[in-house]
């Protein structure tokens, strides 16, 4: 069963606004009990990939211009390449759970 366009782009769209900070969480339990925040992870994380992906636009005009070295930029694409990899496959499991919490009978 394909998740609709409709639930997908709201999904993005609540992330978006958690990311931007425009959203709270409406209780804090999982702060208070110590355990780590979510959507702090998500953020960070998401921070991390942006970061870098933007290390490795630096290293690839940096190799243009004739600074860097064409070891260090092939090194900074594929450590840019995983870390977008990692993030789309926790997208899909993230996805996934949301499909099979939406299937659980109420």
């Amino acid at each position: 069963m394909a998740t609709p366009f409709n639930a997908a782009a709201a999904a993005y769209s609540n992330a978006a606004r958690l990311i931007s900070g425009n959203a709270r969480p409406q209780h804090e339990t999982s702060a208070a009990a110590g355990a780590p925040d979510f959507a702090k992870m998500l953020t960070d994380s998401i921070q991390q990939v942006e970061a870098q992906g933007d290390k490795s636009d630096k290293m690839a005009f940096d190799m243009v211009n004739g600074v860097a070295s064409p070891v260090d930029m092939v090194t900074a694409i594929s450590e840019t390449e995983m870390a977008v990899q990692t993030m789309v496959t926790v997208r899909d499991r993230v996805i996934s759970a949301y499909e099979e919490i939406m299937r659980m009978p109420i």
